[in-house]
């Protein structure tokens, strides 16, 4: 890839981390200011853990983006506890997924109709992200899920790529989500330098009937970060580099699914930039 679009991409990237109990600190000693911190929700432990970690980074002086699924929502008055908690936090920027929670908490099933409630209390947030998925969705057809990305448009303001392994898979992606009109900036998603120990550890720390889901959905991660010569993100980079540098394509930075390795993802990020020359 050219350096300055690597770079670039590089300088605009948001790390995804877990609500776990050593987060905080890995972050605070890790990450720059400058750094999006985005946080996750589980649906064994529901939305607190997120909130309570939003509120005490954005505190630190981070630009956090929580997790806010839909099917962990109870109901409009939990939306709106949510709502508020996260505005008192100076939160300006949200990511809406559906979520994982099986069956949900309450009435919400989906993101468009969190999206459409969020509208219709005034918008409290002037960015809000939504998911799109390069590689098919366990259980949606592709067009369902390019389909959905169209719905939301108009009450989102960017994307974000689930994780996605395979160059030409995401380049086209890229290409088709353009055609079909979807104009929202997408930060792509992709894995950090991820150990497989290490992600094997942090799924069992999870909880056990979340950590049975994470490893059935997700058994080919295993499989790509154990092959032979491993998985290596820049190596992802320099395969996508024209689909992600393509003016058209309309990427705005990276998305890092650091699985808590936060120290291992910046150090491999810097170092990535010394040698561009960043």
């Amino acid at each position: 890839m050219a350096a300055t679009g690597l770079r670039t991409l590089l300088d605009s990237v948001r790390y995804e981390v877990l609500p776990a109990r050593t987060t905080e600190d890995k972050v605070l000693a890790h990450v720059p200011r400058d750094v999006v911190v985005t946080v996750t929700a589980s649906p064994v432990k529901g939305l607190e853990p997120t909130l309570e970690l939003t509120g005490r980074l954005a505190a630190h002086g981070y630009r956090v983006v929580p997790h806010v699924p839909a099917r962990l929502l109870r109901d409009d008055v939990h939306l709106k506890e949510v709502v508020g908690r996260l505005v008192e936090a100076g939160v300006s920027d949200v990511f809406v997924p559906a979520g994982d929670a099986d069956p949900p908490a309450g009435g919400y099933d989906g993101a468009l109709p969190v999206l459409r409630r969020l509208g219709e209390l005034g918008g409290p947030f002037a960015r809000v992200g939504v998911t799109g998925y390069p590689e098919s969705h366990p259980l949606l057809h592709d067009d369902i899920t390019v389909q959905a990305m169209w719905d939301k448009r108009e009450h989102a303001t960017y994307l974000v790529s689930n994780l996605c392994f395979d160059a030409r898979v995401l380049g086209e992606w890229l290409v088709r989500i353009r055609r079909r009109g979807v104009t929202l900036p997408v930060h792509v998603g992709i894995a950090g330098p991820v150990q497989r120990a290490k992600l094997l550890a942090m799924a069992t720390k999870i909880g056990v009937g979340e950590s049975t889901r994470f490893l059935t959905k997700h058994a080919s991660w295993f499989v790509r970060f154990a092959a032979p010569g491993g998985y290596a993100p820049e190596r992802l980079l320099s395969r996508a580099q024209e689909a992600l540098t393509e003016p058209s394509a309309g990427v705005a930075g990276l998305h890092l699914f650091t699985f808590n390795q936060i120290a291992e993802t910046e150090r491999w990020r810097r170092a990535l930039l010394d040698r561009l020359g960043g």
